[in-house]
């Protein structure tokens, strides 16, 4: 359900014209789970640290209103 509610608001915000609800940090995140995941598994599932993509901003969002 949450892949079908993500991919509505993405078809309904460029259909609108509207700012995303994803940024560039969030795909680069999703895109680090698969490599992460492959190193901590051939390490017997030690813990990897994430990296921190937005180098300490993930917290300030400047501009970002919903689309509904």
């Amino acid at each position: 359900m949450d892949s079908l509610l993500t991919a509505y608001r993405l078809i309904y915000c460029l259909h609108n014209g509207l700012p995303l609800d994803e940024d560039v940090y969030d795909a680069a995140e999703w895109s680090a789970v698969q490599e992460i995941s492959r190193i901590s598994l051939e390490n017997n599932s030690m813990p990897v640290r994430f990296p921190d993509f937005t180098r300490g901003d993930w917290n300030v969002v400047n501009g970002f209103s919903y689309a509904f």
